[in-house]
């Protein structure tokens, strides 16, 4: 299993030698290599068993660095980028081409965003060059928010964890990109729909479900456990299955004896934190089948029934 610390030193020094760590960011654990380094990005891919038509993210410490891997950024961009940065947004601007295709998928866009965590801001002011870094997890499963989540995964396959503890966020980044500079969002997660609008305006939602990706999380089936997500009415799938569910309910106790409940307070920040989690201590529990149900289609609420969506794919 992998080593699991808080040495940034360390996690710097195997970075710069082209291998691969797992980082702490406010959304979920990243696996980052150097995103410059062919090799490194090569690895990733391997180790996660993620698909090259699937691009990556880079992580960069500050807005001030974008100037160095982008073409042009449009004034609502900077306008997000100057009130969500450091936080859960991704950027997709048309790239240079110091990004290799292979972190792009062939694309002439790179999405990019700058994280809220303290070890890995630190980390990455230490660094010569951006972080590619998509979830650590396997392809596909559901996201790591813990380090020992990436550890019982991945720890036998990269060398070193930097421990950041629990993820605040707990869903990925809200991804947006510029169609003839029109800003468009490509992925709900954990920055609202809402708070962007209040800064640039309208935004045009193009969520998709697709099997050749603009940007990362929007392959249909994702986010998956290994066992079957049905997603839908609770008390009516509890009575269509008579097996052994497990439950996956918003704030509701159904006194049943394997479930997770989301936010008893019905909290749709303490939700989006918890639903990884869930799902992987769902997938762990003597049961046939996971029974979800979406939770309030508001805010933060819409990401999350974005994901229980593509994990029920």
């Amino acid at each position: 299993m992998a080593e699991i610390g808080t040495d940034i030193e360390k996690a710097r020094a195997l970075l710069v030698a082209g291998e691969l760590v797992a980082i702490p960011t406010e959304t979920v654990y990243g696996l980052a290599g150097n995103a410059l380094n062919i090799s490194a990005v090569t690895k990733i891919f391997e180790v996660k068993g993620r698909p090259q038509f699937d691009p990556l993210i880079i992580h960069l410490r500050d807005f001030n660095s974008i100037q160095a891997y982008t073409t042009d950024v449009p004034e609502n961009a900077k306008l997000l980028a100057d009130r969500f940065w450091p936080g859960p947004l991704t950027l997709l601007l048309e790239k240079k081409s110091v990004i290799n295709d292979l972190v792009t998928s062939g694309l002439n866009t790179v999405g990019i965003r700058c994280p809220d965590h303290v070890l890995t801001h630190e980390l990455l002011k230490s660094l010569p060059f951006p972080l590619a870094a998509p979830s650590a997890n396997p392809f596909g499963y559901v996201s790591p928010t813990r380090p020992e989540h990436v550890d019982e995964q991945l720890g036998n396959k990269i060398a070193y964890i930097l421990d950041g503890g629990v993820c605040s966020v707990g869903v990925e980044s809200t991804i947006v990109g510029f169609e003839d500079d029109i800003p468009v969002l490509h992925r709900l997660g954990g920055l609202t729909l809402e708070k962007i609008e209040s800064i640039i305006g309208k935004v045009k939602v193009q969520v998709n479900s697709s099997s050749n990706p603009k940007a990362p999380g929007q392959l249909k089936s994702h986010y998956a456990p290994q066992k079957k997500v049905i997603l839908g009415n609770l008390k009516e799938l509890i009575q269509q299955y008579p097996g052994i569910p497990g439950i996956l309910s918003f704030q509701e106790d159904f006194q049943l004896s394997f479930q997770c409940i989301l936010s008893p307070s019905g909290k749709l920040d303490e939700a989006a934190q918890n639903l990884f989690s869930a799902l992987r201590s769902l997938d762990k529990m003597p049961i046939d089948i996971i029974l979800a149900e979406p939770v309030p289609d508001v805010g933060l609420g819409k990401a999350i029934n974005d994901r229980l969506r593509r994990a029920a794919g």
